[in-house]
């Protein structure tokens, strides 16, 4: 019989639940133009968070970089910046500021003589 205290890669992973591309995958280092291209966009970025990938790609294109948006895009996306805007429901309140500032006033004029207008 075959010596089996050493299972093969294919059971390790199914052990593991893991693909075996996993194993076998090495990351791609990242090419210097994508580099000098990424110190460009954190420039534009920085002077004005609220530009999108289409607005810095034509700045960009203004200082004689071409790029494509999509690129700008992933560039964008593997540095963790994005554009900076209103989200949605920005302007509901939280659903506990009610109570805090009800508690907070309660606190303050509980000793006090207040009028009995502003205790409603």
């Amino acid at each position: 019989m075959a010596d089996k205290s050493h299972s093969g890669l294919s059971r390790q992973c199914r052990l593991l639940s893991i693909n075996r591309s996993w194993v076998y995958y090495k990351p791609r280092l990242i090419s210097t133009d994508d580099l000098e291209m990424m110190k460009r966009i954190d420039t534009e970025y920085m002077k004005c968070p609220t530009s999108g990938s289409r607005t810095i790609r034509d700045v960009l294109a203004r200082q004689g970089h071409k790029a494509n948006r999509k690129r700008i895009q992933r560039l964008m996306r593997l540095m963790g910046i994005g554009t900076i805007y209103p989200k949605p429901k920005t302007s509901k309140p939280h659903p506990l500021s009610v109570n805090i500032i009800v508690a907070l006033f309660e606190k303050c004029f509980s000793n006090s003589k207040a009028s009995p207008y502003l205790l409603a």
